[in-house]
C-alpha cells in the first residue's frame, strides 16, 4: 500500500516515508557498488532530500547534499536554457539559421538553432575524445559539419548530437563575447543559486568553487572494488558535458524547467519542453524539446534528461502538470541500474510513477510490438560520423549489432522496422531503436541506436 503522499501529491510527506526512502537508498546503493548517490524529490509543497555513501572510495569522503557530482549529459538542459534565454531577450532567433552566426555551419546552411537544440540537425554525434581535446570549437565544428557527413535533412529525424551542443556553447560564446563556462554561471547558474563547478581546467572551475566534489568509479572485477575514475571530457565539448552539480541542483533547475522558479521565464520554461517536429528518439524517451527530453508515463507527459559522465549515472525528471520534480545523481556507472530499482521502488511508495527508462520487455511479458520479423533487407554497414555499425544476418535467421567491430549483439526484430537489443548479461530484450525505409525507394537507408541515427554506406 502506498504511502499517502500523492493523492494530491503536494501534502505533505510523512517521517515514516522520508526513513523509508532512506533506508531503501542505502540498500540499493550497497546492492548496485554505487559509492556515494542523492536524492531529491519534490513534491511541490515540501522537498525530501537524502544521501548516503561516499564522495571517493579512495578518501572516504562522505557524500553529502551538496556534494557536486560530474552530471555528463545533463550539462546539456543548461546550454539550451541558455540559449533559449538569449532569444528571449532577442539576442538572437531561435528559428534563426545557425550558419547566420557560424560560419562553419555553411555545408549545412538549413539547419536552424532550434533544431540543434532538439538533435534534429542531422548532425553526427562528433569526433572521439582524443581527437575532439585537440580540436578548437571551430575545427572540431568544421569537420563535422559537412555535407558528406550529414545523416538527413534538418527537422526530418533525430539524431543525439554532442556536436549539436558544442555550436549551441560557441553560440553562446558569441554572442555574449563570453566563455560559456562564465556565460552559464553568470547568466544561469548563480539566478538558480547553483555554485558553479566544471570538469577540467576552466574558468571558475571545481577548485574556484569552493564546494565538495565527487569522484567516478568503476567496478574493478578483478579484486571485487569500486575504483575511482578519471574524467576525460575534451575541453571543445564543455557546453555538452561539463558541470558538476548534486541532485538539490538538478532539482532546482527542473523546478524551473516546469514554470515554478523565477530563474527561467515562462516562456523559456515552454520553449524548453515544446516537442519538436521530427524528434523521435527511440530508446532515449518519447519526444524532445529544444533541450528537454519528454517522457509518457500513465498518461501524463513529463521532461528531463539523463547524464553518464566516466563512471556517474545522473538523471531529471519533472511533470509540468502535478509540479513533481525528481532528481538523482550517483557516483558509479551502475547507478544506472540503481535508478531504474529506485524509481520503481518510488511508485510503490509514493504512488508517483516517474518514467526512468523506455521499459523494456520483461521476463513472461506479452510482447507490446506483436510477433518479431525477420528482417534480413536491413543487413548492411552504417556510418554516424566516425562511429560504424555493422548489422549481420546470424545463423538463426535473425540480425545482429556491432558498433565499431565491437562483440555482436542480437536483435529483435519487428515488422514495423523497430528492434530491441538482446541484453549479454540477462539475455532479455530492451529497446535499441529503428531501421528507416527511404519512401521513395523502399530501401532501408538509415539505423537508429540508442539514439543516434547512421546512414547506410553499402549492403552487408
Amino acid at each position: 500500500m502506498p504511502y499517502p503522499v500523492s493523492a494530491p501529491v503536494r501534502e505533505r510527506v510523512p517521517q515514516l516515508l522520508r526513513r523509508e526512502l532512506q533506508h531503501r537508498l542505502d540498500t540499493l546503493a550497497r546492492r548496485h557498488r554505487v559509492p556515494g548517490a542523492q536524492l531529491v524529490l519534490d513534491t511541490g509543497a515540501e522537498v525530501v532530500a537524502l544521501h548516503t555513501g561516499v564522495a571517493d572510495a579512495a578518501t572516504g569522503a562522505p557524500l553529502t547534499g551538496d556534494t557536486a557530482v560530474p552530471v555528463g549529459s545533463l550539462t546539456k538542459p543548461y546550454t539550451a536554457a541558455l540559449v533559449v534565454l538569449l532569444a528571449d531577450d532577442g539576442d538572437l532567433d531561435l528559428d534563426d539559421r545557425v550558419a547566420a552566426h557560424l560560419p562553419e555551419f555553411r555545408p549545412l546552411r538549413e539547419v536552424t538553432i532550434r533544431q540543434l537544440l532538439g538533435h534534429t540537425g542531422g548532425l553526427p554525434t562528433g569526433p572521439d575524445s582524443d581527437t575532439a581535446a585537440r580540436s578548437t570549437a571551430a575545427h572540431y565544428l568544421a569537420a563535422v559539419c559537412t555535407a558528406r557527413d550529414a545523416l538527413f535533412p534538418p527537422g526530418t529525424g533525430f539524431s543525439y548530437s554532442n556536436a549539436g551542443y558544442v555550436a549551441a556553447g560557441r553560440l553562446v560564446e558569441t554572442v555574449t563575447g563570453m566563455p560559456w563556462p562564465e556565460a552559464v554561471a553568470t547568466l544561469l547558474l548563480e539566478p538558480l543559486d547553483t555554485v558553479p563547478a566544471f570538469l577540467g581546467p576552466l574558468p571558475a572551475g571545481p577548485a574556484a568553487a569552493g564546494r565538495p566534489l565527487a569522484a567516478g568509479h568503476a567496478f574493478n572485477a578483478a579484486t571485487g572494488r569500486v575504483r575511482p575514475v578519471r574524467q576525460n571530457l575534451a575541453p571543445v565539448e564543455a557546453p555538452a558535458g561539463a558541470l558538476l552539480l548534486s541532485a538539490a541542483d538538478l532539482a532546482v533547475f527542473g523546478a524551473a524547467a516546469i514554470g515554478r522558479a523565477k530563474a527561467l521565464p515562462a516562456d523559456v520554461a515552454d520553449e524548453l519542453r515544446r516537442p519538436q517536429p521530427g524528434a523521435r528518439p527511440g530508446a532515449l524517451a518519447d519526444g524532445w524539446g529544444a533541450g528537454l527530453a519528454l517522457y509518457r508515463q500513465d498518461g501524463r507527459l513529463w521532461c528531463g534528461h539523463d547524464g553518464n559522465a566516466m563512471g556517474t549515472s545522473c538523471h531529471l525528471r519533472a511533470e509540468p502538470d502535478g509540479g513533481t520534480v525528481v532528481a538523482f545523481t550517483g557516483n558509479a556507472g551502475s547507478a544506472t541500474a540503481l535508478w531504474r530499482e529506485l524509481a520503481a521502488e518510488l511508485a510503490e511508495l509514493t504512488g508517483i510513477a516517474v518514467p526512468a527508462a523506455i521499459a523494456p520487455v520483461a521476463a513472461g511479458e506479452q510482447e507490446p510490438r506483436g510477433v518479431p520479423a525477420e528482417l534480413p533487407e536491413c543487413a548492411g554497414d552504417y556510418r554516424n560520423g566516425g562511429i560504424r555499425y555493422r548489422v549481420e544476418a546470424a545463423h538463426d535467421g535473425g540480425l545482429t549489432l556491432s558498433v565499431d567491430g565491437d562483440l555482436p549483439l542480437p536483435l529483435r526484430c519487428y515488422a514495423d522496422l523497430r528492434y530491441d537489443l538482446i541484453a549479454p548479461d540477462t539475455g532479455l530484450p530492451e529497446p535499441g531503436g529503428w531501421f528507416h525505409r527511404d519512401p521513395a525507394t523502399g530501401v532501408v537507408d538509415l539505423v537508429q541506436v540508442s539514439g543516434r541515427t547512421a546512414r547506410r554506406t553499402g549492403p552487408a
